[in-house]
């Protein structure tokens, strides 16, 4: 079974997104060096959840067994957890995210007050990606009286009226003692219905994280080839096809990119083999790509598709843009001339505002990226010692 859509986890730093994730799927998502020194989430963390009802009891459970009377549970979905950082610094990673989420789980936790810097980050980043799917999680229930909570309960109202996020339900939670983790998941199958995708259309797959899966010292014969993960979000991929990959690579310093042609060499979705890959949940190939290309994520935010059929990358781009309305920080104007980060798609950029004409910015790219008219874009522009997300807009 392949999993049926990608549900992000957006939320504060620490207000428990991986351990919920955990929770969920059995899998800790933090496994880079430096997260797990920090503690914090970087990168992009991938998990899959199986989602297990039984019948007997009525109640859905994301373990092999009920957890009520602990009988036999009918697997009936699976769905793809992205686990994104809520660190302020991290925020280009979390849009990024967006460009592959049919649903969001936005985590805010009962222990500090509403709202916490990056919970007024991320509500800003789903107001303007306009994603429907929501569930609001409360978490760390656990470590407050139930006044609290209800306290805690009634700033999460006020504090998301008139946002994306307004009539979404609220579940109280508890991750690391499972508590009403089966209220959550019966939200999920109740809510967060699988979006319909075009199977027929032209193959685009958005990468996201890529790999050299080899340990140092692997005998040459034993190599395995670069791995892409990502999200395929429209059209279908089968083992053997061969695809091309744009933007692609450079030979030297500012030379044009080269598209990359290979063949598939074999498709996961975490330990399941897929012959053939169709849109909903995150999907890793397998590739005969020189493993050195994809190491350390140097291909995120690359687009695959068949050969001919990916848009040649462009370095200029054009979005019809708005400010986004900052509570903690006063909106200032575009300026010509001014440095920002842009993201689209999972490709994020830096780029010079080089013309603002009615509401139109133009913008040049450092790296050149592949676009589709109408994609969605963030713009994010430096205030103080880091990049803040200022506004939002369509490519035109």
């Amino acid at each position: 079974m392949q999993a049926d859509m990608n549900i992000g986890m957006l939320g504060h730093v620490d207000h428990g997104k991986t351990t919920l994730t955990s929770t969920l799927t059995g899998k800790w998502t933090d496994t880079h060096s430096e997260e797990v020194k920090r503690g914090i989430s970087i990168r992009l963390g991938y998990a899959d959840a199986y989602i297990y009802h039984c019948e007997k009891c009525d109640l859905y459970s994301s373990k092999e067994e009920c957890g009520k009377c602990g009988g036999k549970v009918k697997l009936v979905r699976k769905i793809s957890i992205v686990d994104a950082p809520g660190h302020e610094t991290l925020m280009t990673t979390v849009i990024s995210a967006t460009s592959i989420l049919d649903g969001v789980m936005f985590l805010i936790a009962a222990n500090e007050p509403c709202p916490q810097p990056q919970t007024l980050e991320h509500l800003l980043v789903l107001n303007s990606t306009g994603i429907k799917n929501i569930i609001v999680v409360q978490t760390k229930v656990d470590l407050v009286t139930k006044e609290k909570a209800i306290e805690n309960y009634h700033q999460i109202k006020k504090f998301l009226k008139g946002s994306a996020a307004e009539n979404a339900p609220i579940i109280p939670v508890s991750a690391n003692n499972n508590v009403n983790i089966h209220v959550l998941l019966q939200e999920i199958i109740d809510t967060m219905k699988a979006p319909k995708y075009d199977e027929k259309a032209q193959l685009r797959m958005y990468v996201s994280r890529s790999f050299d899966v080899n340990r140092p010292g692997t005998d040459l014969n034993d190599l395995v080839g670069g791995v892409l993960g990502g999200s395929i979000v429209q059209g279908v991929l089968s083992v053997g096809d061969k695809v091309e990959l744009r933007p692609g690579i450079v030979r030297k310093e500012g030379a044009k990119y080269i598209p990359v042609l290979f063949t598939v060499k074999s498709l996961m979705e975490e330990k399941d083999k897929l012959e053939i890959a169709k849109s909903g949940g995150l999907v890793a190939m397998e590739t005969l790509l020189d493993p050195s290309l994809a190491k350390s994520d140097a291909l995120v935010g690359s687009v695959v598709g068949k050969p001919g059929e990916v848009p040649e990358p462009i370095d200029v781009i054009k979005v019809k843009y708005e400010l986004l309305e900052r509570a903690d920080v006063k909106s200032m104007p575009l300026r010509e001339n001014e440095p920002v980060v842009i993201n689209v798609h999972t490709s994020t950029g830096v780029g010079l505002l080089v013309k603002l004409s009615k509401g139109v910015a133009t913008i040049n790219l450092k790296r050149s990226t592949v676009i589709y008219p109408d994609m969605h874009v963030a713009i994010s522009r430096r205030m103080g010692q880091r990049w803040r997300l200022s506004a939002w807009g369509k490519i035109v």
